[in-house]
């Protein structure tokens, strides 16, 4: 059987190769702590399981919804923007995609044609440039470093941008680093793209994870309140906790609404109903209460792991402050990333992500760990690590 260029192009995503590793030390008997995947331990808000449970016991047909979603969940996303960041969007702007993975899939589908060049940064999530090679995008992986807060700036893509660039990918706050691009530098990257005609797509599934604004006390805001034009890609996983519910969004111009709507049809014809129907109750005061104390929540275990990283001597080059990763520096260790993850695993029992998923530009210097898990298990994967990284002394 011959296979295709795409396919034979993609690389694992080795996040999930060391959970199957993980779960492979788990069936021989051995605890271990998984710190390497971005999934919160909270689960859905309670309304939204209860919902959940309500519409499965009513017993009634489930039918697909239209391509772009339930249009009362379109009108509660919209509201959501307008709540949280006093941002106005039409609802019918709204789609809703079985997870943020396939609102990058009608993107990428909408707007790459084969050779287009793609300014992302590295590192960055890997999926995202995976999406963009496969509909045929010449991805530009673009070096940042600990000094631009491991974000794109306007130097980097003034030196990077070429008559061949189409457009730009951004994740604010990032995975891997959980780290956020400072506003003014995001209003100008986006400006300027503009001004070339090139599109944006801005991932903000970590948005409503960030700290809030230290000068005003305010939520982050999103890319919409400065650039309408922009196409932003969110998700139910995160904030509030719905992984494994496949559930996200995206917001594009008016423009895009058919063409968002034309290969949803076609590629997976619509998200989950029942997810859809249960996701309303995400929007209520009680569950975005719930969700709120999350992130507080969240922002202690944060402040847990990088006490105990540098009581081990384990440098983060950019404290995060958003989503829930650290991106640690393991050279000091004599170790490349790959070697430290795989012993770590083995010799630890504690999984983490090499650096090496996210980029080619010093991956094999960088180790990403998510606190998404239990403050128990995160003090537990913490002393495992400090007494792994003592044994090497």
């Amino acid at each position: 059987m011959k296979f295709s260029q795409r396919a034979q192009a993609i690389t694992p995503f080795l996040a999930m190769e060391f959970g199957k590793h993980a779960a492979a030390l788990e069936a021989a008997g051995h605890r271990v702590i998984r710190l390497n995947l971005g999934e919160p331990d909270f689960g859905a808000p309670p309304a939204v399981r209860a919902e959940l449970q309500r519409i499965m016991a009513a017993n009634t047909p489930l039918p697909y919804t239209g391509a772009l979603g339930l249009p009362a969940l379109r009108e509660a996303i919209a509201g959501f923007y307008q709540r949280a960041h006093g941002v106005a969007i039409s609802p019918e702007r709204v789609v809703v995609t079985a997870g943020a993975s396939a609102a990058l899939l009608l993107l990428t589908a909408a707007l790459v044609d084969p050779g287009d060049e793609v300014l992302v940064g590295d590192p960055s999530y890997p999926c995202n440039r995976q999406f963009l090679s496969g509909f045929g995008a010449d991805v530009r992986l673009v070096p940042t470093d600990a000094g631009a807060r491991f974000q794109l700036d306007m130097a980097a893509v003034h030196r990077h941008w070429s008559p061949r660039t189409r457009g730009l990918m951004i994740a604010t706050p990032s995975n891997p680093t959980g780290t956020s691009m400072p506003p003014a530098e995001l209003v100008a990257i986006c400006d300027w793209a503009e001004a070339h005609q090139a599109w944006r797509i801005v991932d903000e599934i970590y948005l409503n994870l960030s700290d809030a604004d230290a000068a005003s006390g305010q939520a982050a805001q999103t890319v919409l309140a400065s650039d309408p034009g922009a196409c932003v890609i969110n998700s139910f996983s995160k904030y509030f906790g719905m992984t494994g519910w496949r559930l996200g969004w995206a917001v594009v111009p008016d423009a895009m609404v058919p063409v968002m709507e034309r290969l949803a049809q076609n590629y997976y014809i619509c998200a989950p109903t029942p997810a859809q129907m249960a996701a309303l109750a995400c929007f209520t005061p009680e569950s975005i209460a719930e969700c709120e104390a999350r992130r507080h929540e969240l922002a202690e275990r944060r402040a847990l792991v990088l006490n105990g990283l540098e009581a081990m001597g384990l440098p983060v080059p950019v404290r995060p402050d958003g989503a829930f990763y650290v991106y640690i520096d393991v050279s000091n260790t004599g170790m490349d990333a790959m070697r430290f993850c795989q012993r770590a695993l083995d010799e630890a029992h504690v999984a983490l992500t090499p650096g090496h998923d996210f980029g080619v530009s010093d991956a094999g210097r960088y180790v990403r760990l998510s606190y998404a898990a239990s403050k128990e298990d995160l003090q537990e994967g913490i002393a495992q690590l400090k007494r792994f990284i003592d044994q090497q002394k």
